[in-house]
């Protein structure tokens, strides 16, 4: 047996998994192995409790059993880009051509090929923390992160003020609205007076520089509850059209994660760029699947309703949270959260480092509360550190739709116990 060592890529050698994914895999094994655990990690859907729409389930077989099996185009089939750009048109007031869309298997391959088009190896990307994944993609395009530090007094959405020391020769700002993981939103004015800040330092770089791109990611978009509205770059400041690549799908909006039907839009340049890169990675959509997509869009009474009950549904498991926390918040106990405005996710802050479980264990780390909230709370959480923020930052995400109501409900008790268990 050869005792060679093997020899990898220094970007493989120094890739990082997805700690969201590692604390998943440990609860799935609990839950197999017959533990009963509120699972509130994963930003995933319980297709029991949130199943996919019906007109859309159909549709997906019914394309399936007319054959369509093939290589779909590269770019994606152009029913579902023109349903995809005449539903932004409708609801968004955006007009981009469906020729602008590029449709893909889910976000993920989208943000990867935006990284690509755009980045060089040491190219500085910005984007602020917590926030889902800009980390790993900047290891895999050789970028350095820039990583900018937000505030829980502005529910963790990045400022100018913040950001602008940053900017000057960066390549890319990446945000995102509503906010994995912390389900917030951006306010308009802070929003405008970040798009003020890219158009500003555009102007001021020389014709042979290389723009400063923005990078939205609005997969949440559809989900904002209360008084909370979703805002994006270009229908504030038309002038950032031609640096502002946007991310959306039907993943998160339609719980369909594993449908894999993502889409971008953008400059044309910039999407024929990510159509060539992504047609080599071969990481289109099904076929099946676009088609199916293609054809619900369209049907706006079908989406508003599914989207009516859908996001009554989410919002009911946020608030559950919300005010079962605020309620241990009075009692005393060492929580808070921040008022729930989008997407899937509550922000929990468990304000218990330094302090020692019934065993003798210190908790000096989020990860250690984690593992204490499994064991003994049956309650599965993520901390913002897998998310880039510091480890002993005591703040948590609550993902609610791999979870029901009931089991919610269930474990807010058995978190109350295994705090009020602390030293």
């Amino acid at each position: 047996m050869s005792t060679a060592t093997l020899q990898v890529s220094q970007m493989a050698a120094g890739l990082i998994g997805s700690e969201i994914i590692k604390i998943g895999n440990e609860v799935n094994d609990m839950i197999r192995r017959g533990e009963q655990i509120c699972n509130l990690t994963i930003g995933d859907f319980d297709p029991a409790e949130y199943p996919i729409p019906a007109k859309l389930k159909n549709g997906i077989i019914a394309a399936y059993q007319a054959g369509e099996t093939n290589y779909p185009p590269a770019n994606g089939m152009a029913g579902l880009r023109e349903a995809a750009a005449a539903f932004t048109a409708s609801r968004l007031g955006l007009e981009y051509p469906a020729a602008d869309f590029l449709v893909a298997g889910g976000s993920r391959p989208l943000i990867y090929a935006t990284y690509l088009a755009l980045v060089d190896a040491g190219d500085r990307v910005v984007f602020p923390v917590p926030s889902w994944n800009n980390n790993h993609y900047c290891h895999l395009s050789g970028a350095e992160a820039v990583m900018v530090e937000t505030r829980a007094e502005n529910n963790f959405m990045p400022t100018a003020a913040e950001l602008a020391p940053h900017l000057a020769g960066a390549t890319l700002l990446a945000l995102c609205s509503p906010l994995n993981p912390t389900g917030t939103v951006f306010s308009r004015e802070d929003l405008e007076a970040i798009c003020d800040l890219v158009l500003a330092e555009n102007q001021r770089r020389g014709p042979d520089e290389k723009p400063l791109y923005l990078l939205y990611d609005q997969i949440y978009w559809l989900l904002t509850f209360g008084t909370a509205e979703h805002y994006d770059p270009v229908s504030l400041r038309p002038a950032l059209r031609d640096y502002t690549i946007y991310i959306d799908g039907i993943s998160k909006c339609l719980a369909a994660t594993g449908v894999r039907v993502g889409y971008a839009f953008g400059p044309s340049e910039i999407m024929g760029k990510m159509k060539a890169i992504l047609g080599h990675v071969g990481a289109w959509a099904p076929k099946a699947e676009q088609v199916a997509v293609g054809q619900y869009l369209p049907q706006t009474e079908a989406v508003d309703a599914y989207l009516a009950g859908f996001k009554q549904k989410i919002q009911g498991s946020l608030n559950l949270l919300h005010e079962g926390l605020q309620t241990m918040k009075a009692a005393g106990l060492p929580v808070d959260s921040l008022v729930p405005q989008g997407a899937i996710y509550l922000t929990a802050k468990l304000d218990v480092l330094g302090r020692s479980t019934p065993a003798g264990q210190r908790l000096d780390t989020t990860q250690q509360i984690t593992s204490y909230l499994i064991s003994e709370a049956k309650l599965a959480l993520v901390p913002f550190s897998a998310f880039g923020t510091e480890g002993t930052a005591p703040w948590f995400r609550m993902s609610v739709g791999g979870a029901s109501a009931e089991s919610i409900a269930a474990a807010l008790p058995r978190l109350r116990t295994a705090l009020e268990a602390l030293r």
